[in-house]
């Protein structure tokens, strides 16, 4: 699956924030004994028994709780199926300082593998090229680190999540107003890229004028914040876009008032069952995301298939990766998911995670 629409409809994942592992640092997927699965046929001859360390921005933030856990279908689901010890591990805050001492214990742990979503490309790089020049394979996800890992796993085309979280908020606003941007961190190589789309996207509406960008850190309290201030600072301000799960959320909660329900459109990339409350008392009209537990698992297929030395991320290598179908390597050493998902009113409660 490449996030075909129809097969959206099938996916109805029940995930509870409780899992979010907020008091553990790593959790772990089971991996069978070494030659008593029957996944290395399946695999194409895959190497088993690799210990590969899933590295997200943080612990305990809900999105990434679906993209890596067994439960979710995540990426500690995919490399269980193939007979791999996987473990999730990092710190509780999404900077490259509480990233790096869990990217050089797994190192020391001897990982073969590491399956990383970057926090800052520049301060991980001399970690993760470390990492490469003892032989460990690099995959990036979600967020990349360009310049240090051998494949990137991106949940959609960078222009199209730009310019589509534009096109949205243009719609409701008719192109016209004062517009804002709540981010994350500041040295999110993701989001700085889709904000680079958004302002190239904003040029096809001159009447829309984007008067600041404010980061809440991936955050819930910070970007409650940051987005309290956009509305002292601007009283004018007419919409909002928030390309994270979690500023998506804080800015909605903030927005959820008498004072400016319907009167500041809000969009951005958010999660169905965080967003549904929100979407159906009118707060938000419109959002989008992909399937974070099909981004994590294509992700471990790929840090498998890497490690094995069936992908090196030259152009036009393909593999499969199970219940997924069949991925190409793109340009830049890259795997696209597929394009992004718009939910509304007339479809969220279709999805359940």
């Amino acid at each position: 699956m490449k996030l075909r629409r129809a097969s959206w409809l099938a996916v109805a994942i029940p995930v509870a924030v409780a899992l979010a592992a907020c008091s553990s640092s790593s959790s772990s997927s089971p991996s069978p004994a070494a030659g008593s699965s029957t996944s290395a046929a399946a695999s194409g001859s895959l190497k088993t028994g690799l210990k590969v360390f899933v590295i997200p921005k943080q612990l305990g933030n809900p999105y990434f709780t679906l993209s890596d856990s067994v439960k979710s279908g995540g990426a500690l689901a995919a490399l269980q199926t193939l007979g791999e010890t996987g473990s999730e591990t990092s710190g509780t805050a999404a900077t490259a300082a509480s990233q790096i001492p869990t990217i050089q214990a797994a190192i020391t742990k001897g990982a073969n593998a590491l399956l990383v979503s970057a926090t800052d490309a520049s301060a991980l790089c001399p970690t993760l090229n470390s990492a490469m020049r003892r032989g460990i394979t690099v995959v990036t996800y979600d967020s990349d680190a360009p310049s240090c890992r051998t494949l990137f796993i991106n949940q959609a085309s960078t222009a199209a999540i730009g310019t589509s979280q534009v096109d949205l908020l243009a719609k409701e606003l008719n192109g016209t107003g004062q517009i804002a941007i709540v981010s994350a961190a500041a040295s999110a190589t993701n989001q700085n890229a889709w904000i680079g789309y958004m302002k190239q996207e904003l040029k096809k509406y001159p009447k829309m004028t984007l008067v600041t960008t404010v980061y809440g850190n991936d955050d819930p309290t910070t970007s409650t914040q940051v987005t309290q201030g956009l509305l002292q600072q601007y009283p004018n301000l007419k919409g909002i876009i928030s390309p994270t799960t979690v500023g998506v959320a804080a800015a909605a909660a903030v927005l959820d008032t008498a004072k400016y329900r319907g009167k500041i459109a809000l969009t951005g990339l958010g999660t169905p069952n965080e967003m549904k409350k929100f979407v159906s008392d009118g707060t938000v009209k419109s959002f989008e995301l992909w399937n974070p537990a099909d981004l994590g698992y294509l992700a471990g297929y790929a840090a498998v298939e890497a490690a094995s030395g069936k992908v090196t991320g030259t152009q036009g290598q393909s593999f499969t990766a199970g219940k997924l179908g069949n991925y190409t390597v793109g340009a830049n050493n890259t795997v696209l998911l597929g394009p992004p998902f718009v939910f509304t009113a007339s479809n969220i409660a279709k999805f359940n995670f």
